[in-house]
């Protein structure tokens, strides 16, 4: 038997994003945002209203950055969803965390998140069914210690994932298959 839940905002597991930017003063803003995905290979689509101060960087700046959020700062993430840029300027300097520029565009990249995607801003969507801004991904950079043979190791990135249900935070690390290849003995 199944139990009716209540709807909420989204899916299990939604990425825990780090959208960063800079202010109009040249300091770092950051905050966390779950309802986001890539819309196409090289093309981000963040859920996020226009009176968050991180999207009015975007459209002042026309980049930013999207970090994976990682379990070892769980609370350095959370800080940066709970704490407006409309109401603390220096929310990341509180966070302890440091940052520099962007190889390819005008936005911050975290230090201490791995991995991380450089994007220019493409426009602002806002109709009935949703609003949110999107963004090309014009370049990827991972810190060496989340790299395994020249390739990428989503495990040792620790990323987490946010439950809408429960309001959690999950580790996203152990890989249980193989895209495109387990499934293949089911086909007839």
């Amino acid at each position: 038997m199944r139990e009716k839940l209540k709807i909420t905002e989204g899916i299990f597991p939604m990425p825990v994003l780090m959208v960063a930017t800079y202010n109009e003063d040249g300091s770092v803003n950051v905050m966390n945002a779950a309802w986001g995905t890539m819309q196409e290979r090289n093309m981000v689509a963040l859920n996020l209203t226009e009176s968050h101060k991180t999207v009015k960087n975007i459209k002042a700046r026309g980049a930013f950055t999207v970090s994976i959020a990682d379990a070892a700062h769980v609370a350095e993430a959370d800080y940066f969803g709970v704490e407006s840029g409309n109401h603390a300027a220096d929310k990341f300097a509180r966070s302890g965390l440091t940052a520099f520029r962007a190889e390819t565009v005008d936005a911050p990249v975290i230090n201490e998140f791995p991995l991380c995607l450089e994007c220019e801003f493409i426009e602002y969507q806002n109709n009935e069914y949703g609003c949110g801004v999107i963004g090309k991904v014009v370049n990827v950079t991972a810190d060496e210690s989340v790299m395994a043979d020249g390739k990428l190791n989503m495990s040792l990135v620790n990323a987490i994932a946010f439950d809408p249900y429960t309001h959690g935070y999950y580790k996203v690390t152990e890989r249980v298959g193989e895209a495109f290849r387990d499934g293949l003995k089911l086909k007839k």
